[in-house]
């Protein structure tokens, strides 16, 4: 999505298993990947992420006009249903051989164990790798479909949308190993169309530290809060002290202030020894709020 809207970022690694202190000082808690830290602004979720690139760069649109329901809808769907498939069908053992062949023991049961604690507070369960397999085919040949109209070379037309990235990103996660790459280079289409997204590219990025994160984030001030009037659903006030977490998996919760809820966001307001005053953005769609 960066290279798509050809922007300049800084490139922060963290570790792959819990804890990773510089993140969580970031985000409260919030333990999944990626996040997008704008000063002292964090936003969680690849979803709403998506929205502040937009917000930040208006064209090319991850959102096209007259299509913003379809591209966020079959993100989702890609981000949900095909993401888990995807994950049972990498996780089998044969493929899990494969991708650990040279990692230590030690990591491996480390890897396992935090993958499993991944899962363990929230509304989904990992697929059946049997159930995957058999539904594998359904959906390869449903974006086959997609990608034969007429109307252009990408999911939704003539250029790729968030709909693209967020299919290609589980396809990509398949092609890691020779056991689960012929999910995907088995079908031509399929194949020549993601090496068409993959090719957009990452932009212009460079390293930097999870420590010059957290820095960065004590020295900045929170942006100014959106200006959008919404009575919240169930009632949450502004200023209230409540806890977001997610509900399929990576459940931890995340404790502050709410100060803004919109109709997409909800925005937290929290402070950290190390980072400082910081707002943290989660979309409202699949995540919870509950008062403390």
């Amino acid at each position: 999505m960066l290279g798509f809207k050809q922007l300049s970022w800084r490139s922060v690694m963290i570790p792959p298993v819990m804890p990773k202190p510089d993140l969580t000082a970031l985000t409260g808690g919030y333990r999944r990947t990626p996040v997008l830290q704008v000063g002292a602004d964090i936003y969680c979720d690849t979803a709403l992420i998506a929205r502040r690139l937009e917000a930040e760069k208006a064209t090319p649109a991850l959102f096209p006009e007259g299509q913003e329901f379809t591209a966020a809808t079959l993100a989702q769907w890609a981000d949900s249903v095909l993401f888990l498939n995807a994950v049972s069908l990498v996780f089998q053992p044969e493929s899990m051989a494969l991708r650990f062949a040279q990692v230590p023991k030690e990591f491996v049961q480390v890897f396992s164990k935090d993958r499993a604690q991944l899962f363990a507070n929230g509304s989904v369960s990992r697929v059946p790798l049997e159930q995957a397999k058999s539904d594998w085919p359904v959906f390869m040949s449903r974006l086959q479909q997609q990608l034969a109209r007429e109307e252009g070379e990408f999911l939704l037309g003539a250029a790729p949308s968030l709909a693209d990235f967020a299919v290609a990103h589980c396809l990509w996660f398949l092609r890691a190993t020779p056991v689960t790459a012929p999910l995907v280079d088995d079908y031509p289409e399929i194949r020549a169309w993601l090496g068409k997204v993959l090719g957009v590219g990452h932009g212009s990025s460079s390293e930097m530290s999870g420590e010059d994160a957290v820095r960065v984030a004590r020295e900045a001030e929170p942006a100014a809060l959106p200006e959008e009037a919404l009575a919240d659903p169930n009632g949450f006030q502004e200023g209230q002290p409540v806890t977001i977490a997610a509900v399929d998996y990576g459940a931890d919760p995340v404790e502050g202030e709410l100060v803004f809820a919109g109709a997409e966001e909800l925005i937290l307001r929290r402070s950290d020894d190390r980072a400082g005053v910081v707002h943290v953005h989660f979309p409202r769609s699949g995540y919870r709020i509950e008062a403390r």
